[in-house]
């Protein structure tokens, strides 16, 4: 692979309406109530972060599992000009179907998120949507939806998140 080899970096995140507490200011004295949703029901956000070109690529899955993987590498290999994917080492990344569709699979080591750009874009992300209840779990796709594509229209802006000179 040559520097101008479109690289992109991929990760999974599961968005679902069970909320998390997050830090808010108060005033002093005060307590914070937050309002949260205890309701199980979720979808998988797949996002690829060509940092380099500041573009994003997404795609939403109901489940983890291979065949689901092996769909959205496809549409991947067909509808962008990734020409290789840096992955993390979860089962479904690693099965013989996902990494026989001709996109070349690069493994991160374990245990490194930090080394992965998609993930500084998930942390957006969670400050953008947690901490408010939803109606349901489409209005939550939307909201992430809209932030993506804000985010997305900007490649500057996507670059200086995502980019990193080592890449």
């Amino acid at each position: 692979m040559t520097p101008q080899t479109p690289l992109g970096f991929a990760d999974e995140m599961r968005v679902g309406l069970r909320g998390m507490v997050r830090r808010v200011w108060g005033r002093r004295g005060v307590k914070v109530r937050q309002r949260l949703q205890l309701v199980y029901e979720w979808r998988y956000l797949f996002l690829v972060v060509d940092g380099r070109k500041g573009k994003l690529y997404w795609s939403w899955i109901n489940s983890m599992k291979a065949d689901m993987m092996a769909a959205v590498v496809k549409g991947l290999k067909q509808h962008t000009e990734v020409a290789a994917v840096v992955w993390d080492g979860a089962p479904s990344h690693r099965d013989k179907f996902v990494r026989g569709l001709g996109l070349p699979l690069i493994g991160l080591p374990p245990y490194s998120p930090e080394l992965n750009p998609a993930e500084r874009v998930f942390e957006e992300v969670r400050r953008w949507i947690e901490g408010k209840v939803y109606r349901s779990i489409e209005d939550k796709v939307e909201a992430v939806e809209a932030f993506l594509t804000e985010l997305e229209s900007d490649p500057d802006q996507v670059r200086a998140l995502t980019g990193r000179e080592w890449i």
